[in-house]
Parts: C-alpha cells; sequence; structure tokens
C-alpha cells in the first residue's frame, strides 16, 4: 500500500519530468479554451514541475500574463517570451528578483518548508491580492478516519523549531514530519498573507507528467497483459486526481478570487480499485486476468503496490474517502479516467526507452509472478 512517506519520496521525482508535450496540453480535453472574463497578472512559484506547467499552459491560454520563479535548472523553451522566467533559490532565500513587483495572484507550488513560506510573505505581502497554497491531505492528523474533510484535525510538529527545518532534515524523518510541516506552512500562508489565501490540498496526482510511476504502474502492467496481480477483495476505494485537472482549477480558483481550504481529491464518484483496473483495461485491450490478493498476504510477501489502500486496519485507509463536496462546490472538474490513461501511456511512451524500463513504483514481473505462484498454491 501507498504511505505518507511516499508522498514525498517521489515529489523529488515529480519535479523532473519532460517538457510538455501536446496530447498533454489543456486543448487534449477537445474544446477550445475560452479567455478570462478579466485578465490577470499571475506568479507561479515554481511551475516547471509536475503540475506547474499545467497552470501556466492554461493561463497562458485564458489570456492570463504569467511569471515563474525557480531555480532556472529547467528550460521553459516551450512557452517562448510568453512567459517571463523569474530565477532565484528560496532554500537560500535568494528571493531579489521578486523586489519591487506586485501580481494579482501568486500560487505556490512546491513549499514543504514553513520558512519558505515565511520568506516569500516578506518580500511578497500586500505585493499580492491573493496567495493560493498547495498544500497535502497528509497534513491530517488521522489518516484511517474515514470521510475526512477540511475541518478535521492537522498533524501536530513535535520538533523543537519548525523554522530551522530543511530539505535535509525533512527528507531524513519524512514519516513524521512532512504532514506536519505542511500544516505549519499553511498556518505562516494565513499569517503572511491574511484573509486573501487560498489552501488546496490534494492526494495521489497522476497523469501525464507524473515521474512517480505511482498511478503509472497499473495502466502499464495492464498493458502487459496476462495473470495481473490486485490488491485486497478490489472494494477499496482509492482517489486520484488528474494533474490537469487540478492545475487548470487552481487558474479558475485564482480567477473567481474564491478563499478558503480545499480538498482536491477525485473524482466526484466512488472509484474502487477494480473499476480503477478495468478501466485501464478498457483503455489498453489485450488478454488479460485480474487475481486478488488480501492486504495479510501482500504484507507477508513485502508486495508494495501504489495507490492502494485498505479501507480497514491501515493508519491510511481514509486516504480513499476523503471528502471532495467543498471543492466541487467550488468548481473542480474531472475529466474521465480513460483519457487520463490514455494520455498518461502516451507520454510515457514518449519518453527514452531506458526511462519505461525504470520502475520506480510497483512491483517487478518476476515478483508478482512469486506473489500469485504462492497464493494459488495457498488456495489449492
Amino acid at each position: 500500500m501507498t504511505t505518507r512517506r511516499d508522498l514525498l519520496k517521489f515529489s523529488a521525482l515529480a519535479a523532473a519530468t519532460a517538457a510538455l508535450p501536446a496530447f498533454a496540453s489543456p486543448a487534449s480535453v477537445g474544446n477550445a479554451i475560452p479567455k478570462a472574463d478579466k485578465p490577470l497578472n499571475i506568479l507561479i512559484l515554481g511551475g516547471t514541475g509536475f503540475t506547474g506547467p499545467f497552470q501556466v499552459e492554461y493561463a497562458l491560454a485564458r489570456g492570463h500574463k504569467v511569471t515563474t520563479f525557480n531555480r532556472g535548472r529547467r528550460p521553459i523553451a516551450e512557452w517562448g517570451d510568453r512567459v517571463e522566467q523569474l530565477v532565484g533559490d528560496r532554500t537560500t532565500g535568494d528571493l531579489k528578483s521578486l523586489e519591487g513587483r506586485t501580481w494579482d495572484v501568486c500560487i505556490d507550488n512546491p513549499t514543504s518548508l514553513p520558512y519558505w513560506v515565511r520568506d516569500a510573505g516578506k518580500v511578497l505581502a500586500g505585493k499580492v491580492g491573493h496567495y493560493l497554497f498547495i498544500s497535502t491531505i497528509s497534513v491530517y492528523a488521522d489518516g484511517s478516519k474515514h470521510g475526512i474533510d477540511e475541518d478535521s484535525a492537522l498533524a501536530e510538529y513535535k520538533g523543537k523549531d519548525a523554522m530551522a527545518e530543511t530539505r535535509e532534515t525533512l527528507v531524513a524523518d519524512i514519516a513524521n514530519l512532512y504532514g506536519p510541516l505542511k500544516a505549519l506552512s499553511e498556518a505562516e500562508a494565513h499569517k503572511q498573507f491574511g484573509k486573501d489565501v487560498t489552501i488546496v490540498r490534494p492526494g495521489y496526482i497522476v497523469g501525464p507528467r507524473d515521474e512517480t510511476d505511482r498511478f503509472t504502474y497499473w495502466p502499464k502492467r495492464i498493458a502487459q497483459g496476462g495473470e495481473i496481480l490486485v490488491p485486497g477483495d478490489g472494494d477499496d476505494p482509492i482517489q486520484i486526481i488528474d494533474g490537469r485537472d487540478l492545475g487548470e482549477w487552481m487558474i479558475r480558483l485564482a480567477e473567481s478570487g474564491t478563499r478558503g481550504v480545499f480538498n482536491a481529491c477525485g473524482p466526484d464518484y466512488t472509484l474502487t480499485m477494480d473499476a480503477a483496473v478495468h478501466g485501464c483495461h478498457a483503455v489498453t485491450g489485450g488478454p488479460a486476468t485480474f487475481t486478488h490478493v488480501p492486504m495479510d498476504f501482500l504484507e507477508k510477501h513485502e508486495a508494495g503496490l501504489p495507490i492502494w489502500v485498505p479501507r480497514a486496519g491501515s493508519e491510511y485507509s481514509g486516504y480513499g474517502t476523503v471528502s471532495n463536496a467543498r471543492a466541487i462546490a467550488a468548481g473542480l472538474s474531472f475529466r474521465p479516467l480513460a483519457q487520463t490513461v490514455t494520455d498518461l501511456l502516451g507520454w510515457y511512451r514518449s519518453l527514452p526507452a531506458e526511462r519505461q524500463a525504470e520502475l520506480r513504483a510497483g512491483i517487478s514481473r518476476e515478483k508478482e509472478a512469486e506473489i500469485l505462484k504462492a497464493w494459488h498454491s495457498r488456495q489449492a
């Protein structure tokens, strides 16, 4: 099963993405994107990772002016002179390129450390009218609870000094620090920007540009066919959101000036593990069979299968039933699973062969065959 540790473990991988391909653009939904009623001047902190490029593309299509701020290590050639890129480094406090500037909106994508928000506030408070912060459902204190909503209790930081935490200390103790530090980053956002804050808490983000392979494992494996190991009894709920749906909704929140806290989990119906794997199979086709194996057997054989969490018996059992009612009421929408799977596979197959051969989540075919053989032997 996937754990809170995994949510951050792959965050660095999610940032190391390829150039935005045509099938991953907002136009892939097949509808013309209308211009916004009022063009905005938008600052995006980050902007070259996973969801950031989708924000940029959608904002440009809507007629907004976009500035990105990052370390300048990844080119933004696909946008040319349509996007202004400011260079700095939040790890060292180098935000000089932001000084003396004003924007209507700031979207903060990569922050996991409270001092990043504090430093941004020192430069941008009073200079931006609306601050949108991407957080995570890992901020909740009890991940086993079903129906987690935005008012559920948050994780508490138990260290000595949250502002002294760095990327290195965070990575060294991810399981204990990730959620609490994200929660404190949210609090710092309110401290720095007052009421002009929107907090968005996604769960598992999937689709084109996802370098973690957490969800990609399933359509990739199912496309290979044969007997496929499926965890649990198939009825465990899972929640995923296409990175494009998240990125584009962030721009619409900025346009509407919506403030508040929202769980950005999808879809807008109960998606079970069986529905997910059969949905992938509907896209990939080919001969395939699915064999369900219970959690205790998988744990015994150390089979870490991504995205799935059991609906009971785990400290993360609530990750499949997080309430998204408030976000949907605020305009969050979801493209069909089939489109996400189709575009994801198209993007993945465009990567170099050596990258496709590198499995970053899930289990190997050999490990899967070993577990299935042991399971069938036990059943016999």
